[in-house]
């Protein structure tokens, strides 16, 4: 793993009109690592993945990317770069096939070229995916659908995916093979960052992890260390 800091944000804030919703949030994830971003509903962990996307703009602060200042591109500029989101909710295009939906995650520059061997990839990963290429994507189940978000998010050809509550509302295996995707696509030189309610899992499945509570970030550090914190032990794990 890399000491390399892949991306940054320092002390960020963001409000949704005069609502502040994140206040002073500095992260760092390195090269090569799985970072969990854990926290309760309205925390704050969507919006600041949506910020780093370029979706929102922060106020005071900035975001770096492999040391650019990206806080005031657009959202497609910053998929360019290699930052792919999949966002809560998956956001896949119901009406559309399953390799349309794949096609469409590959029209950045640096993607088109590699669009076919990128959807091989995909199919290779989630062969159930290559099965049902032909099917619209509301014909797919929940787990499917969420595979689907991520194979759209790896057709773009990433160095870093944001990852939004994948599991949310999904059985116990899907979730399972999910996170074993997960390692996989880090195995393959792809840095996760991962937005997530379950610390357990979370806290498992990381190398790092922060922990963000009403907009602002209380607690970070290794994973393993986190899980012996007694602000963790209290707060998420009933003890």
């Amino acid at each position: 793993m890399s000491e390399e800091s892949l991306l940054k944000v320092n002390h960020v804030d963001v409000f949704y009109g005069s609502l502040q919703v994140l206040w002073d949030v500095s992260l760092t994830v390195r090269a090569g690592e799985i970072v969990a971003l854990i926290g309760s509903n309205s925390s704050g962990k969507s919006t600041l993945l949506r910020t780093i996307s370029g979706f929102l703009r922060p106020s005071n602060g900035n975001i770096e990317f492999k040391g650019k200042r990206i806080e005031a591109m657009n959202p497609y500029q910053i998929v360019a770069l290699g930052i792919s989101q999949v966002p809560e909710g998956r956001r896949i295009f119901p009406d559309m096939t399953v390799s349309d939906n794949l096609v469409i995650g590959s029209y950045n520059h640096g993607a088109r070229s590699k669009r076919e061997g990128n959807l091989k990839d995909v199919y290779m990963r989630f062969p159930i995916l290559g099965l049902r290429r032909n099917q619209l994507a509301k014909t797919l189940s929940g787990g499917e659908q969420q595979m689907l978000a991520i194979g759209r998010g790896l057709m773009g050809e990433p160095k870093i995916m944001l990852l939004d509550e994948m599991s949310l509302g999904l059985a116990p295996l899907i979730v399972d093979e999910l996170y074993r995707t997960l390692r996989e696509i880090r195995e393959r030189g792809i840095t996760i960052l991962f937005v997530e309610q379950n610390a357990r899992r979370s806290l498992k499945e990381a190398d790092r992890a922060y922990i963000i509570k009403s907009g602002r970030i209380v607690l970070s550090g290794r994973a393993a260390e986190l899980r012996e914190e007694d602000e963790i032990q209290k707060a998420y794990f009933g003890v």
